[in-house]
């Protein structure tokens, strides 16, 4: 016991007594979090907006006015001649181009079906969905509210009937896309510090020398590699706990589990990538080399976790892969936990999982760890 507190203390005297990491480990992560949490969105606002009007009507210009009094939109030119949007187009100077026929307003009055033109720049397929899905909307408003209008001016005592549904938003009320991705950069945030910090510690040894030294010591194995490890789990859980405070002080993400199952599903969890990092650095020789390695496994878990695009949209053997992604656990939980209130009963199966996972990468790691007896 004694052997593991001085090798511990003997790490933690290093971390602080290096200077150039101590912002790594602190100061750069909690920017990442105020960064990433406000870049990382799936909402698209300022779209560049252009039209042709081959009709010139008050109803024309009414369906007009309600793209300019939408926030996402920004209404930008206007097109005499479809050739000139299409050009437009194709230098990029606009996003969407809406063309408007021409007796537009005069066959909405014959209740004929009218075919609205909208152009929309798909080089990235994901936002071209997204502007699709905010033009229906806001076209299908205006097609409601004109035929009321309509009735009601054709004949005064006959009110239609409408069916109108009242969403009942769950879990993210205000629909605020930061209270989604915040849990989930978190999760990053202390994944990646964690590795990285334990993956280069051990091969630093090795770089400078001492690791040899340290090898030919009457030390054992278990207590070398958890005086080693132990300082990072420390940090790991420091990262959290400032993490929380920030999202709790600057975004006002709701916390409506238990912190302390936070805290336990995530001592767990540490354990998981701190094996991880030793056995990379059992296998590389420089600090170059774990950095390289952990950063190529970890870009791959975090792409198949969830934490940007959905799970479910992913192909089924993509999906089947996610199965042994352990910050695909992580995520969840986190959300599950700080959004929707859940317990341990509800978390059990992730729980589970991941206890499984830290058992078997830290029972490779120290087995693949070589002591000169």
């Amino acid at each position: 016991m004694r052997v593991i507190l001085y090798i511990i203390n003997k790490e933690f005297r290093q971390i602080f007594r290096n200077k150039g990491m101590l912002p790594i480990i602190f100061i750069l992560p909690l920017l990442q979090l105020v960064i990433l949490s406000n870049a990382a969105t799936y909402e698209i606002n300022n779209i560049s907006f252009g039209y042709v009007d081959n009709d010139y009507t008050h109803t024309s210009r009414a369906l007009i006015d309600k793209f300019r009094a939408s926030t996402f939109f920004d209404v930008s030119q206007v097109f005499p001649h479809p050739k000139e949007s299409d050009l437009a187009m194709l230098q990029g100077e606009v996003d969407v181009v809406l063309t408007i026929p021409e007796h537009f307003e005069r066959d909405l009055w014959k209740d004929k079906n009218i075919d609205l033109g909208v152009t929309i720049n798909a080089i990235d397929g994901a936002a071209a969905g997204v502007e699709n899905v905010y033009i229906t909307q806001i076209i299908k408003t205006f097609n409601k509210n004109l035929s009321v209008d309509m009735v009601q001016l054709s004949n005064n005592t006959v009110r239609p009937v409408l069916i109108e549904g009242i969403p009942l938003f769950w879990y993210n009320k205000t629909l605020n896309y930061k209270t989604f991705m915040v849990p989930g950069i978190l999760v990053l945030l202390v994944t990646m510090i964690t590795l990285f910090l334990s993956g280069m510690n051990i091969v630093r040894e090795k770089e400078i020398g001492t690791l040899e030294q340290i090898n030919v010591t009457p030390i054992k194995k278990h207590h070398f590699i958890i005086g080693k490890l132990f300082p990072f789990w420390v940090i790991g859980m420091g990262l959290l706990t400032i993490g929380l405070v920030l999202a709790k002080l600057i975004f006002a993400t709701p916390m409506l589990g238990s912190l302390a199952l936070m805290y336990f599903y995530t001592s767990i969890y540490i354990l998981v990538i701190l094996g991880m990092g030793l056995f990379i650095s059992n296998f590389t020789d420089t600090q170059q080399q774990a950095m390289f390695i952990a950063w190529f496994f970890v870009v791959i878990f975090i792409l198949m976790s969830g934490l940007f695009t959905p799970i479910e949209s992913m192909p089924k053997w993509a999906q089947f892969l996610t199965e042994f992604n352990p910050i695909k656990y992580f995520v969840e939980i986190m959300r599950m936990v700080m959004l929707k209130g859940s317990g341990l009963t509800d978390i059990l199966p992730q729980l589970l999982k991941t206890t499984l996972y830290a058992v078997i990468m830290n029972t490779m790691a120290v087995w693949s760890y070589k002591k000169i007896s």
